[in-house]
């Protein structure tokens, strides 16, 4: 018997789908997976190994000395490889540019794909990532597509940043697009909106109106047909 529905949000990064998901996971007692952690999580181990993203051969037997689990840290969900927390080593612009080259390869997908399935057994779960809703989970109760352009997604990538001198928001924008083409483009489980996801674009919303329109869709599927 399952303890929940199974959520999925999917859609291009800076979007909002990590704070999305980190709130609702909180409010509904939910467990909250980052799938697009997973990722970043081998990108780092290849690159402190020499290895390369762009090696599949090279990652195949990398991946079978990894070990990658999920534990909440003072309240938030960090990610650990090998036993060590490295929830703030997998987020350096660096390690984004080979989670999107890692994640492009069927035997990485496949690596993880089982692991994700595995952690939404029981439902009561949310997972986000670019493909959690038409590969992972197509079957899942709730599938939500979260986008925004990507000036806004820019600017916000910029703030979180601490303004820094050293970048300009062009420069994100810039980045931002090219690894939005990357996601898309890919041909092992490309960025795109499932046909039967909710699609909600946070560019002119704020945090709360967001969570509210998702609050109202999860209530609709929690309660009882008739």
């Amino acid at each position: 018997m399952k303890d929940g529905l199974i959520i999925t949000l999917d859609g291009p990064a800076g979007a909002g789908k990590s704070s999305v998901s980190r709130h609702l996971a909180k409010h509904l007692g939910y467990t909250y997976v980052d799938t697009g952690a997973m990722y970043r999580a081998i990108a780092l181990a290849a690159d402190r190994a020499g290895v390369s993203w762009d090696a599949p051969e090279a990652l195949a037997p990398l991946l079978k000395t990894l070990t990658i689990e999920f534990r909440q840290v003072e309240g938030d969900n960090h990610i650990f490889l090998n036993g060590k927390d490295v929830a703030s080593s997998i987020r350096t612009p660096h390690i984004s540019s080979g989670a999107s080259k890692v994640s492009a390869h069927g035997v990485v997908r496949e690596h993880l794909l089982g692991f994700q399935r595995s952690l939404g057994e029981r439902g009561g779960a949310i997972f986000e990532g670019r493909d959690t809703g038409t590969v992972v989970f197509p079957k899942a109760d709730l599938k939500l597509y979260i986008d925004a352009s990507s000036r806004t997604r820019a600017e916000r990538r910029y703030k979180q940043l601490g303004e820094p001198e050293e970048l300009s928001i062009d420069d994100l924008q810039r980045e931002i697009e090219t690894r939005d083409e990357a996601d898309k483009s890919r041909k092992i489980a490309p960025l795109c909106c499932p046909e039967d996801a909710v699609v909600i674009d946070t560019s002119e919303l704020r945090f709360d109106e967001v969570i509210q329109e998702i609050l109202g869709h999860i209530q609709g599927k929690l309660q009882p047909v008739g």
